[in-house]
């Protein structure tokens, strides 16, 4: 079965993904974390058209931001937050 190439975008996307749900992992709070992660993907997924790249990229970066937050020692999570 050949599989179909995926884009630089999808490729930056999937690579976020996976890290932000790696350092999830890492928290007290893990469970909570990652399906706050798993919840944003999907609805941000459905909400987004997939040729709208501005936004894409915004989020992104906005992703990469979280993950730079979740490695501070202090991070604590919320359940309600957002």
């Amino acid at each position: 079965m050949m599989s179909r190439r995926l884009s630089g975008l999808q490729k930056e996307v999937l690579s976020l993904y996976r890290t932000l749900l790696r350092e999830a992992q890492k928290k007290d709070t893990a469970e909570d974390v990652m399906a706050y992660c798993r919840k944003e993907f999907r609805k941000k997924s459905l909400d987004i058209p997939n040729k709208d790249f501005r936004t894409i990229e915004h989020n992104i970066r906005s992703g990469h931001k979280f993950v730079k937050l979740m490695k501070m020692p202090g991070f604590r999570f919320a359940s309600g937050s957002k």
